[in-house]
């Protein structure tokens, strides 16, 4: 059988490997045909040399030649996207529509040209201008980043055409794509079209290169490599971490996304007021794509009464009526029963579900657990275990000072809602719980479930530690996904010819926000 080729230095080419994999059709627990390599470490240090002479090239062009590598690729996708859905179906079980079709390619492509849009209009980079000290300052590409992409979303946060792949080559940057085990042959698809727009557009020989797979220590070793300048990883906290200790010891940026279990509050007064809506607005976010999104909410914290015990049964209700969802792999299905049983076994008690199975392919039933207040209280960290999947745990308080107690136990999460009666009846536990929950999350929500991550300038999609692994950064939502991939570059006393154009008296395109003198303006220096 014929190993699907990398791409190293604009070429296909046969990997250096040190195995192969296959990936699987989850919906039918069976393995799909193409094998795929295991590189060694010769691969992934020819991508480096090669991503580092294109680095040179890159950093120098003009913000006009990246947006049109990205709109080119954009455009290149929607011609293939019939292609690329049956593809990621088969690698994932998602449905074709609308949650590939019509949901995560239209929002893909999307990505791709805000990105675009940034990258020629420039104000991204917050260029700085002191004229009487004479000093200016800009952000500025770091060199070759790795993207490492997660399993649940093949084409929005994929490897080679998500949101990190676009930040970073807007900011500047060659991107070289570690492919996810679970979908190589949509990532491949994408890579094809990625080069075919780099040719087309006229970006180095490096700019995008793929490789599918490493070892771990590859990996490490590739995070920390001199010439990396910055990786993006979405992932296993447990991975996510190996990378980032072999990054940190070597100094170099890498932005994480790990685990989240998205506390979700419902005050008493909303329970009143509409409480079998809310059952329903909960059962259809956290079962939604089987729960594998992580803004899911796998927390519920409640204030026990007549109202919640109702809404409790409500859930429980739906759970079981709703079908339960193929799960993306054999690992998935395995880590949400040993999340399950992780919360289980620190006290929590199964309301419904919890039974493997049920579902086509990999599987298992829509799970509803339940715990006291005291008794998360008493072991917090374990009943936060991430249950990725169609799980959920309820946390029932005593009363409302028992809730904040709770709320000051958890850790951190890329987002955190709170449901309030709409007439006013919650204001003041509102006012309580809010302050404590936002400097638990990177999103505060009120009345709204967070499975929804809208493409906004406004958007933060990061949070707190283990959400992330820094709480100043966001991986979704243009321009400020860009400056992750940057660096500050300050020049003092050098001559005006010598500067980069974006600092330069005289704005580049008339477009650019440049804080001059304490002033934004799109102006010229003493325009």
């Amino acid at each position: 059988m014929t190993i699907q080729p990398i791409l190293i230095d604009g070429q296909w080419r046969q990997a250096r490997a040190a195995g192969t994999f296959r990936a699987e059709n989850p919906a039918l627990r069976a393995p799909l045909p193409d094998e795929y390599p295991i590189s060694r470490w010769q691969d992934c240090d020819e991508a480096l040399a090669v991503a580092d002479r294109a680095f040179a090239i890159l950093r120098a062009l003009p913000g006009e030649r990246l947006a049109e590598f990205l709109e080119a690729y954009a455009a290149r996708l929607e011609t293939r996207q019939g292609e690329l859905v049956e593809m990621a179906q088969a690698e994932t079980g998602l449905p074709r529509s609308p949650r590939l079709a019509r949901v995560e390619m239209p929002r893909t492509t999307n990505q791709l040209r805000q990105a675009a849009a940034a990258a020629r209009e420039g104000s991204w980079a917050l260029s700085t201008i002191d004229t009487r000290a004479n000093i200016r300052s800009c952000l500025a590409p770091l060199g070759p980043v790795w993207v490492f992409g997660p399993n649940n979303f093949p084409l929005a946060f994929g490897s080679i055409s998500g949101g990190d792949f676009a930040a970073a080559v807007a900011a500047g940057n060659p991107v070289i794509a570690k492919a996810n085990s679970s979908h190589p042959g949509t990532t491949r698809i994408c890579a094809e079209e990625a080069e075919a727009a780099r040719q087309a557009t006229g970006l180095p020989s490096g700019t995008v290169q793929l490789i599918y797979r490493t070892g771990h220590a590859d990996g490490e070793r590739a995070v920390a490599d001199p010439r990396t300048g910055a990786t993006g990883y979405t992932g296993s906290r447990a991975a996510g971490l190996k990378l980032k200790a072999a990054a940190d010891a070597a100094g170099k940026a890498i932005y994480l996304e790990l685990s989240s279990v998205n506390p979700v509050v419902v005050l008493p007064g909303a329970l009143n007021e509409r409480g079998p809506q809310l059952a329903e607005e909960f059962t259809s976010s956290c079962l939604m794509g089987t729960g594998q999104f992580c803004t899911n909410p796998g927390l519920v914290l409640l204030v026990r009464g007549e109202a919640t015990e109702a809404f409790v049964r409500g859930i429980a209700e739906r759970f079981q009526a709703a079908p339960v969802g193929t799960l993306l792999s054999r690992s998935v299905e395995s880590s949400l029963q040993a999340g399950l049983k992780t919360i289980r076994d620190a006290g929590a008690t199964v309301v419904t579900g919890d039974t493997p199975g049920g579902g086509q392919g990999y599987s298992h039933a829509n799970t509803l657990l339940s715990v006291p207040g005291s008794r998360f209280l008493e072991h917090a960290e374990a009943l936060q275990t991430e249950a990725f999947g169609n799980g959920a745990l309820l946390v029932i308080a005593d009363d409302l000072e028992q809730l904040e107690r709770v709320i000051e136990r958890l850790e951190g999460s890329l987002t955190g809602c709170v449901y309030t009666d709409t007439g006013g009846a919650d204001d003041a536990a509102y006012d309580r719980i809010a302050p404590r929950l936002r400097q638990q999350v990177g999103r505060l929500l009120n009345d709204k479930m967070p499975t929804g991550v809208a493409v906004s300038p406004a958007m933060n999609h990061g949070g707190p530690y283990p959400a992330t692994g820094h709480p100043g950064f966001t991986a979704v939502g243009i321009p400020a996904s860009l400056r992750r991939f940057a660096a500050l570059h300050c020049y003092d006393n050098v001559r005006p010819h010598r500067l980069p154009p974006c600092l330069q008296d005289k704005n580049p395109n008339a477009a650019m926000w440049r804080l001059i003198d304490g002033r934004w303006t799109q102006g010229d220096v003493g325009g």
